[in-house]
């Protein structure tokens, strides 16, 4: 029994796998993934939904079973003991820890690329690809707003996630309208080479290499947060699937707008020639959507602090479910009796997060 307290419903849960699922990948994976594969890219996210929907129905099936904080870093000592379970939760939590000082970099890096004149000071936070002193200065500001916002009750995150996620969907949807209403061309999809320029071989190497499975990986969080569900049996399944196949949706008509926007004389020679520096933003600049720009830039910011916000969450119940299976000392699984969350780890994982992003 933790003194967690089992206050988040169906529609937090689900927020928070959405906000871990869509975070600034987005922005990118449809370029890339039309670069390797052309139109193909469509069922190249299908069938990377698919992969991971299989694994996600595991992980929710135990998730509803063992409603426990930091579940993902349970399961494995459950089924292999303590050995494999070590080292499995060791290389889990290592792997989430580290993306929340990545989120906190790039909102940096794509602050110092804002346009607009009273912003212009943005662009000395990042000099050669390499935060300056002014830009670690935010990075760090960053990971503490993510700490604060995690630091009372769960009620508070989760409302700060849903309100952030929420905003996550939209900018996308917006996206998706604009450019098909703008300037869609639909022979796209049948020129330069016909669906599948690169060969269907090519569909799955964009699955594996594009960041398709990648972007789904945030079904995890969840599963991580079970041990606040109010009703685990029904909410978790309901979140991880729902927010995978929302994501899905998101994804694929992302990919289409994309496929579609792109003026044909950019592909002549190829979609691997297709080269950008911000897709989405470049193609609302080519079509004259001034204000999709603006709004993309601003998503570019929010967009990764929101999963940066998330993950804090999670890898603080990581930490407490790996204190549980007896990995680390007991004073970092222990819960504030008013508040219910797990602040020494929260501080741990804050330490390390430093740790990366100063050193590495």
């Amino acid at each position: 029994m933790n003194n967690l307290h089992r206050k988040m419903g169906t529609f937090s849960l689900m927020m928070v796998g959405l906000g871990s699922i869509i975070g600034s990948g987005w922005l990118f994976g449809a370029w890339r993934a039309a670069q390797i594969a052309g139109p193909a890219a469509i069922a190249s996210w299908i069938i990377g939904m698919v992969v991971i929907l299989f694994i996600a129905l595991s992980y929710s099936e135990l998730g509803s079973m063992f409603p426990e904080a930091g579940g993902m870093v349970k399961y494995t000592q459950y089924s292999h003991g303590s050995f494999l379970g070590f080292i499995a939760a060791w290389a889990n939590w290592i792997a989430i820890v580290s993306v929340i000082p990545v989120e906190a970099v790039a909102s940096v890096q794509y602050m110092s690329s804002w346009p607009w004149e009273w912003a212009k000071w943005t662009g000395s936070l990042v000099e050669n690809g390499i935060l300056t002193g002014k830009g670690l200065a935010i990075a760090t500001g960053l990971l503490i707003i993510y700490f604060l916002l995690n630091y009372w009750t769960v009620g508070l995150f989760s409302k700060a996630n849903s309100l952030i996620t929420v905003f996550k969907i939209v900018i996308p949807g917006l996206t998706i309208g604009a450019l098909l209403f703008a300037g869609f061309h639909g022979g796209n999809f049948s020129s330069t080479g016909g669906v599948a320029p690169n060969g269907w071989a090519s569909v799955l190497t964009a699955v594996a290499t594009s960041g398709i499975v990648f972007a789904f990986n945030g079904f995890q969080s969840p599963i991580n947060m079970a041990g606040e569900a109010k009703n685990p049996g029904r909410s978790i399944p309901i979140a991880v699937v729902g927010s995978i196949l929302i994501a899905t949706v998101i994804y694929v008509l992302l990919q289409i707008a994309f496929i579609g926007a792109v003026n044909p004389s950019e592909i002549v020679k190829g979609w691997s020639h297709l080269n950008f520096n911000s897709p989405f933003a470049d193609l609302a600049i080519a079509l004259n959507i001034n204000w999709l720009v603006i709004v993309l830039y601003a998503d570019a910011f929010v967009s990764p602090s929101g999963t940066g916000i998330t993950y804090t969450a999670t890898t603080s119940r990581m930490i407490y479910g790996m204190e549980k299976n007896k990995y680390l000392p007991n004073i970092l699984g222990r819960v504030h009796p008013l508040y219910g969350v797990p602040r020494q780890a929260m501080f741990f994982n804050l330490f390390v997060s430093f740790i990366f992003l100063f050193l590495f």
